[in-house]
């Protein structure tokens, strides 16, 4: 009997039950599917997000969006600008250049003045000239494959002006890596590279050179050769014409130049330079009249080496050199004879003042042979070279008295002061006293012969 009830209880309340569930349920639906309609809505936000970025310039850390499209813009500039300059040449393109006006005295010759860019051809290279009072104007030229060329133009008084008298070219050459950077093909017209002392004035310490640069050293290559760099070590090498652009018609032959550096540490080091072969010898064509100078044998070989650190500068060099035929004197049968010296050359030099250095050179050149002759020089009574002077001895002839087979030992000393003005300019000081064993200066003003002779000198020297 009470069974009814229960299953009536039970009804009721699953009944009541079962409309809660359903609602229930239908409002979970509709909470998930807002949540994923709110998902989607931040995907496509981000996905715009990233779009714009993309679109717009990177920012710049510390930068406004002003400063950061100038950056950009200028990029963009300086891109064209290099692509220009490539297309152009100019790229691995560098111009120097420098130049020096000199005040020279010298006592024998009475002579005091300017010089500047005065002719090779019309006043000869002495050694109160040599390369004093040049202008030079260098062009190199780097390819992006590591190719070098290189154009040094000095007129009047360079390389190429005292080859030939008149040539205004002091270099032309170029380098050509082979197997690599450090293993070079070189070519063209090379200033030589013997001794410590330096050609171009900017380099030079002094206004004059020493007697070994000045009287036994060549002065230029015409030809072509190798350039190794090997760590420490430098060695160049070329066959070439020396001291002439070509052959004259009745000559031949070449030289083989060659000079090795050694870099011993940061502060010092040594090279070694030679030359050996058939080089025109100027004296042989005394030896009849209208005679066209023809080559001969010689042999140079050079040693020299440095030692810079601090406010000092200490710098040496040895020398030998023979030329066959180019002696002053001949021998008893009217032959001429070959000629042969050697000499050194040290130069010491302090910095008082970062700017201000005082520099001294001492050179010696023995050349007593056969009458004296160096490269190039025969009797020569401006620079004090040959036999006594007031002997009378004839160039290319017998000796008519036993002293023209003795020709004079040669001495200077310099001292000087360089002063750096500023970035690119330099003024020099120089006394020089020259003398030797014998009479051999002509002193013009009474056409005596003297034992000595005094070089003052005061130049600038203004580089870029």
């Amino acid at each position: 009997m009470f069974t009814q009830p229960k299953l009536t209880l039970l009804a009721l309340a699953l009944a009541a039950a079962l409309p809660a569930a359903a609602q229930s349920n239908a409002e979970v639906m509709n909470e998930l599917k807002a949540l994923r309609d709110r998902v989607n809505q931040l995907e496509q936000q981000l996905k715009d997000s990233q779009a714009k970025a993309a679109a717009a310039p990177s920012p710049q850390w510390g930068m406004t969006p002003e400063q950061a499209a100038e950056m950009n813009r200028l990029t963009v500039k300086t891109e064209a600008l290099e692509d220009s300059r490539e297309a152009s040449g100019f790229m691995g393109l560098k111009i120097s250049g420098q130049m020096q006006a000199a005040y020279i005295y010298n006592q024998r010759q009475d002579l005091a003045g300017f010089q500047f860019l005065d002719s090779v051809a019309n006043y000869g290279y002495n050694y109160w000239n040599s390369y004093i009072g040049m202008a030079i104007l260098d062009i190199q030229k780097e390819m992006t494959d590591g190719t070098k060329w290189r154009l040094t133009l000095a007129p009047q008084r360079g390389v190429g002006s005292t080859i030939d008298g008149y040539s205004i070219v002091q270099e032309a050459s170029v380098s050509v890596p082979l197997t690599d950077l450090q293993t070079r093909f070189i070519a063209g017209q090379i200033p030589d590279w013997s001794g410590y002392e330096y050609l171009q004035p900017t380099l030079n310490k002094l206004i004059t050179h020493n007697l070994l640069f000045d009287f036994t050293l060549p002065t230029g290559y015409i030809g072509a050769g190798l350039d190794l760099t090997s760590g420490k070590w430098v060695t160049k090498m070329m066959l070439a014409q020396m001291n002439q652009n070509a052959n004259y018609s009745a000559a031949k032959g070449s030289v083989l130049a060659f000079r090795v550096d050694y870099a011993r540490g940061e502060y010092q080091g040594f090279g070694l330079a030679g030359v050996y072969g058939q080089a025109p010898n100027f004296v042989n064509g005394y030896a009849c009249e209208d005679c066209t100078p023809t080559n001969s044998n010689l042999g140079l070989i050079e040693v020299d080496g440095y030692f810079i650190r601090g406010d000092w500068t200490v710098q040496g060099q040895l020398s030998y050199g023979y030329q066959k035929d180019a002696a002053i004197t001949a021998n008893a049968n009217g032959g001429l004879q070959t000629a042969s010296w050697y000499g050194l050359s040290t130069l010491a030099a302090y910095k008082f003042t970062p700017r201000l250095e005082g520099v001294g050179r001492f050179d010696y050149l023995n050349n007593g042979q056969n009458g004296g002759g160096l490269l190039g020089y025969g009797i020569d009574d401006g620079n004090g070279i040959g036999p006594n002077g007031n002997l009378g001895c004839v160039q290319g002839a017998a000796a008519i008295d036993p002293g023209c087979n003795d020709g004079a030992s040669r001495y200077a000393l310099s001292v000087g002061l360089n002063y750096v003005f500023n970035q690119y300019t330099m003024f020099k000081a120089e006394a020089r006293y020259d003398w030797a064993n014998q009479p051999v200066f002509l002193n013009v003003s009474d056409g005596a012969f003297r034992k000595n002779n005094t070089v003052l000198g005061a130049s600038v020297v203004v580089s870029f």
